[in-house]
């Protein structure tokens, strides 16, 4: 294998490393969200919070480093929250037929 390729190769490694890691930290992140979620059902607190989302949004903008634009952060972060609410959505869906069948 010539230098290029293995060069090529450890940054690949590299970042199927970060990728894993990614998907843990989006897991990790997707599970704290659904207890969110469970604890606002229980005190009847509305799940859809548009100035949460924002926050959120503006928090990872202002801790971006680059070299991915504050707009390509928002977009993920959108994706990602959006993500978040239809796990929400299942999830409710699914309590409601476990009621149903009781």
């Amino acid at each position: 294998m010539d230098s290029v390729q293995q060069e090529l190769t450890k940054l690949r490694i590299k970042i199927d490393s970060i990728d894993r890691k990614i998907v843990d930290l989006l897991n990790e992140r997707a599970h704290l969200a659904n207890k969110i979620g469970e604890i606002k059902r229980a005190h009847g607190m509305p799940v859809y919070v548009p100035e949460r989302e924002e926050q959120v949004i503006g928090n990872v903008r202002k801790n971006n480093r680059g070299p991915l634009s504050g707009n390509a952060i928002s977009r993920i972060y959108e994706r990602i929250i959006d993500e978040s609410r239809r796990l929400e959505r299942e999830e409710m869906e699914r309590r409601k037929q476990q009621s149903g069948n009781e």
